[in-house]
């Protein structure tokens, strides 16, 4: 049982810190007209993939404009 509350506590960060990415990353490019929109999708490819997720979201949404 500690074993599951350890994991969802762990998997609970990891969401909330892709998602404070996310939002500093908006706020970081907002002023070059640049948005990203902060959905399940990228909150997920952030979270399982960390800073290289983040990267390969912003250059998808780079090649998007």
């Amino acid at each position: 049982m500690v074993i599951i509350i350890k994991t969802l506590f762990h998997v609970l960060r990891k969401v909330i810190y892709a998602f404070l990415l996310l939002f500093s990353l908006n706020i970081s490019i907002k002023s070059f007209g640049i948005s990203i929109p902060i959905n399940l999708a990228n909150v997920a490819i952030t979270t399982i993939l960390g800073i290289p997720g983040l990267l390969s979201v912003f250059i998808i949404r780079l090649l998007m404009y």
